[in-house]
């Protein structure tokens, strides 16, 4: 039994759903994998049942009844891999913009060096993103400017997706009061973090944009992560 488990969740992610999945079984850490699938038209699910008939004991399935945001696919997630005996649960995008061979770094910033959260970064070094546009550079770079503004946090890449958390830190968040959905899922859990005293660092990460599939990026996501913010600080300051 691996110590260790991968959340990708997906949505219509056909296309790279099988590539993925086979590249972290290709690394030389044990890593299992659990895929939440939020019912995807294109069959994202079938495919993982497929998978699972070569990888039974280290690739599983959660299945939702339809679309209802990052975050809480994370939180199903969560909740799933508690239940089991994993110490350290990862976050991850099934479209390679993060990449499987950067797990082991962060796998041994808790494991080995001691830290509770580790967070592959985009900005730690630098602006390490490729196939970007100006446009999207200049937002993420920016919105993470404004949260360490806003909320104290000296992360330099608050929105950042290609997490590890130590179990301990996901058993002392209280999963049941996370509130936002999409990128506002991914400052609001570090923040959680932050606020309790557990240690982040950040790795850097070069972030590749997908080639295939379709982003998943809105306007309604961008204003839940740029109000979000303000409403995590105010509501941090009364909080016991």
């Amino acid at each position: 039994m691996s110590d260790t488990i991968v959340i990708i969740p997906t949505y219509n992610e056909i296309e790279n759903i099988q590539s993925i999945v086979r590249t972290v079984f290709s690394q030389q850490k044990d890593f299992h994998v659990l895929v939440v699938d939020d019912n995807s038209p294109d069959k994202t699910g079938d495919e993982v049942k497929e998978l699972q008939k070569e990888f039974s004991d280290r690739l599983f399935l959660l299945e939702r009844k339809e679309k209802n945001g990052l975050g809480t696919a994370y939180i199903a997630g969560f909740k799933w891999c508690l239940e089991k005996t994993y110490d350290y649960i990862f976050e991850m995008d099934a479209d390679f913009s993060h990449n499987p061979k950067d797990l082991i770094k962060l796998y041994n910033a808790c494991a080995v060096e001691g830290a509770d959260l580790s967070v592959g970064s985009r900005y730690v070094k630098g602006i390490t993103v490729v196939n970007w546009p100006m446009s999207r550079i200049v937002l993420s770079y920016g919105a993470s400017r404004y949260v360490r503004l806003i909320t104290r946090m000296k992360i330099k890449d608050s929105t950042a997706g290609f997490v590890c958390y130590k179990r301990a830190v996901l058993e002392a968040v209280d999963l049941e009061k996370i509130k936002f959905v999409g990128y506002a899922f991914q400052i609001e859990m570090k923040f959680k973090a932050y606020k309790k005293g557990f240690k982040i660092v950040e790795i850097p990460v070069i972030f590749k944009d997908r080639t295939k599939g379709k982003s998943k990026m809105s306007g309604s996501i961008i204003s839940e992560a740029i109000f979000g913010v303000i409403s995590l600080k105010f509501k941090s300051l009364f909080a016991k």
